[in-house]
C-alpha cells in the first residue's frame, strides 16, 4: 500500500495526510490500514511507529516517527500536553457564543450495543478550546483545540455543547461521512514538527457554506523549513 499524501519529511518524522475511513493500524477483524504503507517510508529494519492515533472516520495530519528516539520525544510532547493540535469541523447547530472552553469529564462506557464515551464526573479530565471561524444557517464551522487527548474528546465535546459533529452517527445521530478534520499540528521540538491539512473533497462543500475560501494552488502542507500558519 503506497502512503497517503506527506505533508511533512524530515529524518526523524513522516506527517501523513491519513483519508477519512482509513484506521490507523489493523483492528480484530484485519483490513488495510496506514500501517499497511510503513515500509514505503524508511528502509530501516526498526519502526516506523505511530506518534499518536486518530479515529478511523477523521482525516487529517498523522505524525509517525521513523526512529525510535523520535517516537519517545513525540510521546513526551503529547503525554504532556505541550503539542498544540487543531481540529475543524462542520457541525449541526450554531454555538451561542463565539468562542469558549469545554471543561467536561471523559468516562468510557461499555454495554451490549458496544462502546462510547461519556461526559462523567468521573471520568478523566479533558478539556478544548473552541471557536466559531464561520456560519450559515443550520451548521456551524468550528476550529477545537484540545488541551487534553481522551479518545473521541472532540466528538463528544462537541455533542456536549449542543452541536454535534456533521455524519457522526454515535454522539449526533448522524448520517454520512464525519465532518471532523485534524487541521494542523505543532511538536516543539528541535527542529520543530509541523503540517496543515486540508479539508478533503467530501468536507470542502459544507465548509465553504460557512465561509472557507480554498486557495488556488495550495499544497496540502508547508515544506520542511516553512513556517506554519498560526494556530490559536
Amino acid at each position: 500500500m503506497q502512503p497517503p499524501p506527506i505533508l511533512f519529511r524530515d529524518e526523524r518524522f513522516v506527517v501523513l495526510d491519513k483519508p477519512a475511513g482509513l484506521p490507523v493500524h489493523a483492528g480484530p477483524r484485519g483490513g488495510p490500514s496506514i500501517e499497511d504503507c510503513f515500509p514505503h517510508l524508511t528502509r530501516r529494519k526498526d519502526g516506523p511507529w505511530l506518534a499518536h492515533r486518530l479515529d478511523a472516520d477523521t482525516a487529517g495530519r498523522l505524525v509517525v516517527a521513523l526512529r525510535r528516539a523520535a517516537l519517545h520525544a513525540a510521546q513526551a510532547e503529547f503525554a504532556a500536553g505541550r503539542a498544540r493540535k487543531t481540529y475543524w469541523a462542520v457541525v449541526r447547530g450554531e454555538p451561542a457564543a463565539e468562542a469558549g472552553t469545554v471543561d467536561a469529564k471523559l468516562l468510557r462506557r461499555t454495554d451490549r450495543s458496544g462502546w462510547r464515551m461519556a461526559v462523567d464526573p468521573d471520568g478523566q479530565t479533558a478539556v478544548t478550546d473552541w471557536r466559531v471561524l464561520g456560519r450559515v444557517e443550520g451548521i456551524a464551522w468550528l476550529e477545537l483545540s484540545p488541551r487534553t487527548g481522551r479518545t473521541h474528546q472532540v466528538r463528544v465535546h462537541c455533542a456536549h455543547l449542543g452541536c454535534p459533529v456533521l455524519g457522526d452517527p454515535v454522539y449526533g445521530g448522524g448520517e454520512g461521512r464525519l465532518h471532523l478534520l485534524a487541521r494542523a499540528i505543532r511538536l516543539e521540538l528541535e527542529p520543530p514538527v509541523f503540517a496543515t491539512a486540508e479539508p478533503p473533497l467530501f468536507m470542502a462543500g459544507a465548509f465553504r457554506a460557512c465561509g472557507w475560501e480554498e486557495r488556488p494552488g495550495l499544497r496540502p502542507g508547508p515544506a520542511k523549513g516553512e513556517p506554519l500558519e498560526p494556530i490559536r
